[in-house]
């Protein structure tokens, strides 16, 4: 039986905790447990640490597998990195910005945009995409009521930007952004859990361009404090680690070592038990057992785990997020050095003869990337994945070659550049499943409900992107936060 009776290091007998799940909400649960005097034990099902915070090694070259930066909106993932000392590695990427390709073809993605809205009608950028009779129905969201797309509990972000803005903002700038972060239909998300705080902001500012504005003008400062600079570029309100995001990984594995957290690899938990003392995590022949459990799976598997013990949870499973293929390529193509396309390509739904949702010319969004390629190098990673191109429901799976070839017909149209299998220098997929979580209106409440059924139990946590909302930045607010509540109430 291990996990039990652990002996803290100053030799007496202190509170226990076992973390279900070593990616990057499990690392930083583990790490505050650790911190407030626990003795953790974290399992992973995988041979790795990090979840979409990975790595692979394509071409010689070290590169982020997942997420490759986070929003800049909060300061939860930069003070991470600094306590991790990584503050001298985070860096902003080239100042380019994005594009967007539409039906009638490409423009620059508007900035000061949150989803994509505009805060601006009237900007040059936003008028191109929109059209002269697109941004005069924009404007009119400055006169309609502040009630417009708050008074109810609930609502997508479709449903509140058709409202206040129309149809061409919706499917010309907010669609394009959604379907490059979230791969899924903006009438199906909660906007409450992928833009926090924007109809909280209608509300106080009178319209939801004033209300994007006042949420970038808040992230502006705290990303790059500084009187009179100019708007960011679009694509811009993000930073990254030199090295790539999977360095914090590396940095958060090595500080829970530190701290004496054992950590245990291909360790999958099959079985968990609420018992008298706390809580017996099965694994496989082992069991631990702990005063404090957390649980930091994906949705779909954080309740499987615990409805046996939490009947509740089992009405609250979620649905499973698509599956999210990334082609990386790795090309020889001096002609990519002028960055053609900025720092990469978000892809409108309803473009004809594109595959991908989105292209990020890395090489030419990280300089330091750019340094370690060598000149006439590119690194260009195509996101594939909608969920309504599968109907709403199932996924489509393509094999290794033929995303390759998609993405080498899709990084030829969408870079204005011809990009052939003789250019390659190296190449490889990897397939998230489940990785971006699906958060479908309705779901705000719903991660509520989950909360208050852990809070009853007792010693019980859930983190994840399924509950805090996709992106590092949330996941790590978050989880920081759940874990902060949970040292105030005394293990059971």
């Amino acid at each position: 039986m291990r996990g039990e009776h652990v002996t803290a290091k100053n030799g007496t007998h202190g509170p226990t905790a076992v973390v279900v799940g070593g990616g990057i909400s499990g690392l930083i649960a583990a790490r505050e447990l650790a911190m407030a005097g626990h003795s953790v034990t974290v399992l992973e099902a995988t041979g790795a640490w990090g979840g979409c915070v990975g790595s692979h090694i394509v071409a010689g070259l070290h590169l982020d597998s997942g997420a490759e930066s986070f929003a800049t909106r909060s300061s939860a993932v930069a003070d991470l990195a600094r306590e991790l000392g990584l503050g001298n590695a985070i860096v902003a990427p080239h100042p380019g910005g994005a594009w967007v390709q539409l039906p009638d073809g490409p423009q620059e993605l508007p900035k000061t945009g949150v989803l994509g809205i505009p805060a601006n009608p009237w900007d040059p950028e936003v008028r191109r995409s929109l059209g002269l009779i697109g941004a005069l129905r924009a404007s009119l969201d400055r006169w309609l009521p502040a009630s417009l797309g708050t008074s109810a509990d609930v609502t997508s972000v479709a449903a509140l930007v058709r409202a206040r803005m129309g149809r061409r903002v919706l499917e010309r700038l907010v669609a394009p952004v959604v379907g490059g972060v979230h791969s899924a239909d903006p009438a199906l998300l909660d906007v409450d859990m992928v833009a926090p705080g924007l109809r909280a902001g209608l509300r106080a500012q009178g319209s939801l361009a004033a209300a994007v504005a006042a949420q970038r003008q808040a992230a502006g400062k705290k990303a790059a404090p500084g009187p009179g600079s100019a708007p960011a570029k679009a694509g811009s309100a993000v930073a990254g680690l030199k090295g790539g995001m999977n360095t914090l990984v590396t940095a958060l594995v090595a500080d829970l070592r530190r701290r004496g957290v054992e950590l245990l690899l291909s360790t999958r938990a099959t079985g968990v038990l609420k018992t008298q003392d706390g809580w017996r995590v099965t694994a496989g022949t082992e069991t631990f057992d702990a005063g404090r459990l957390v649980v930091a799976l994906d949705g779909p598997a954080a309740v499987g785990l615990l409805q046996e013990s939490l009947p509740a949870l089992s009405v609250l499973r979620p649905a499973p997020g698509p599956l999210v293929s990334l082609v990386t390529l790795v090309v020889d193509l001096p002609e990519l050095d002028s960055r053609p396309r900025g720092t990469g390509v978000l892809v409108a739904p309803e473009t004809t003869g594109i595959m991908a949702k989105a292209l990020t010319h890395a090489t030419a969004k990280w300089d330091w990337l750019a340094d370690e390629a060598g000149p006439g190098t590119h690194v260009l990673r195509l996101s594939y994945g909608r969920r309504e191109e599968a109907g709403g429901s199932a996924d489509i799976v393509l094999d290794d070659e033929s995303l390759l070839e998609a993405a080498l017909a899709d990084a030829s149209a969408l870079l204005t550049v011809p990009v052939s299998r003789t250019d390659i220098v190296g190449w490889d997929v990897v397939r998230w499943a489940g990785a971006l979580p699906f958060a479908a209106v309705g779901h705000k409440q719903r991660v509520a409900e989950v909360r208050k059924v852990c809070a009853e139990v007792g010693g019980l946590t859930l983190v994840g992107g399924w509950l805090a909302g996709n992106g590092l930045a949330a996941v790590v607010a978050d989880a920081r936060a759940q874990l902060a509540v949970d040292r105030l109430a005394p293990s059971r």
